[in-house]
């Protein structure tokens, strides 16, 4: 089942490939999309919530 999360500051496809490169690092994330229109990523796998959104503040972005 995958969880989505709301992110503001995320306005160009930069901000995109931050946010893939650092949330797809995170141990137990099998896939994910990011939608910069949005402003939402998409996460499967069994990752640990809190990793995941310390990821996207580490990609420069905030969750919502």
């Amino acid at each position: 089942m995958g969880r989505t999360y709301e992110v503001t500051g995320m306005t160009c496809d930069h901000c995109r490939v931050a946010v893939e490169n650092e949330v797809g690092a995170v141990p137990g994330v099998t896939a994910l999309a990011v939608n910069v229109a949005t402003g939402t990523v998409l996460v499967e796998g069994d990752a640990d919530d809190r990793l995941v959104r310390d990821a996207i503040v580490e990609a420069g972005c905030e969750v919502a």
